[in-house]
């Protein structure tokens, strides 16, 4: 193994609280700093040997969360910290920017991640321009400069399964597919999980039949969509997205150690897993889902990885299932092989974490399910038209 390889000595989350829940009274730092220390302790290594702490935060709208968590999980004061906010990629980037900093002989050790506390976030609001006006409370920033470029999130992705004829009735059966795994592989999971305010296991998943499905209420129904928009969609099927299908608001944390070979040599840590390639990535801000696949193309190419079928593990955070079946379609996969234990479908989605949740998901399915050299893929699409990606190989 070259001495440049950055290893992965262990990873640790806490449970996935829909927003308003279990951790609504925790903040940021409140939520990460147990999933630091556990993460420590399980690989063995005292939090004196930690050279940076790199955390990918959201909503906490401004500060430096990375400096927060540091602090409050008694890393040593010397620990450079690093805050990122790529959106939903901001976990999965984080870790890619911990890599170059391993990478660079700038750090030795590292501990990266994400962390949301969504129920915590602050209220945003708009300053005025002109004396006498009142300022402006808004859900969420601008990601282009043209508006034009910059729908809805939920609406780009209603129109995205209107465009390729992804029904209401395939969106709902992956849902229902993600939220079985959870339930199913709920004990399983405890082992990744730190305990936080009493709370070891999702929160989120729930035992639904097709029947129940279909009659929650559509988000975005497909009619709504016609007006003015989508004619051809007057006659073809009904593509509405139903609350089910979306991941839904949530709080948590999760991160993962970083190591070069030299530190894990000298300080006796003994690594599970390699950092093998990561891809950030731009694409169409109107459809931001799509990135998800493009990064996830960019790192196996990257990897000389020539086809999904070489990996073993596969995780996306769906943020909808229009964008778990787009990105099976396009990459040849079949979706029984993703999400092994259900996804951000049936986690919630607390923007920060949620790719790096997705990575110790992968992390737990590569270390405890498959053999030596077995090859994993985590991908994730965030808002604007970003996407990351990265593969992993178990030791």
């Amino acid at each position: 193994m070259p001495a440049s390889t950055v290893l992965i000595a262990a990873w640790a989350r806490s449970a996935v609280a829909p927003y308003g829940g279990t951790f609504r009274g925790l903040h940021p730092h409140e939520i990460a700093a147990p999933v630091v220390q556990a993460l420590l302790s399980r690989a063995g290594v005292k939090h004196q040997a930690v050279d940076a702490i790199v955390v990918g935060n959201a909503m906490g709208a401004g500060g430096n969360p990375a400096r927060m968590v540091a602090l409050a999980a008694q890393l040593p004061e010397r620990c450079a910290t690093y805050s990122v906010d790529t959106q939903c990629c901001s976990g999965l980037d984080a870790v890619t920017m911990a890599v170059g900093l391993l990478a660079s002989g700038q750090a030795s050790v590292v501990i990266a991640g994400g962390v949301e506390a969504w129920s915590r976030a602050p209220i945003r609001m708009h300053r005025p321009t002109q004396e006498g006006e009142v300022p402006v409370a808004y859900e969420r920033p601008a990601f282009t400069p043209d508006p034009s470029r910059d729908p809805d999130m939920l609406v780009s992705a209603a129109r995205y399964a209107v465009d390729h004829g992804y029904t209401r009735a395939e969106q709902d059966a992956y849902a229902l597919r993600s939220h079985q795994r959870a339930m199913m592989h709920q004990s399983e999971l405890k082992g990744e999980i730190v305990e936080i305010a009493g709370v070891q296991h999702d929160l989120y998943p729930r035992h639904l039949d097709a029947k129940r499905a279909a009659r929650m209420p559509a988000a975005v129904k497909t009619s709504e969509l016609c007006n003015g928009w989508h004619k051809a969609a007057h006659a073809g099927p009904d593509c509405s997205i139903s609350a089910f299908t979306i991941s839904a608001k949530a709080d948590a944390a999760a991160f993962v150690l970083l190591a070069t070979a030299q530190a894990c040599e000298r300080l006796n840590i003994h690594p599970k897993a390699a950092w093998l390639m990561g891809a950030s990535i731009g694409s169409a801000p109107e459809t931001p889902l799509a990135a998800a696949e493009m990064a996830a193309r960019e790192a196996m190419l990257r990897a000389n990885v020539h086809s999904p079928e070489a990996l073993r593990v596969i995780e996306l955070h769906d943020a909808f299932a229009v964008q778990g079946l787009s990105f099976c379609q396009n990459l040849a996969i079949d979706p029984l092989r993703i999400n092994r234990r259900g996804g951000g479908l049936a986690r919630g989605h607390p923007i920060g974490a949620s790719a790096a949740i997705a990575l110790v998901r992968l992390l737990t399915d590569l270390a405890s399910g498959e053999s030596p050299g077995a090859r994993g893929l985590v991908a994730v699409a965030g808002a604007g038209g970003i996407g990351s990606a990265a593969i992993v190989e178990k030791l």
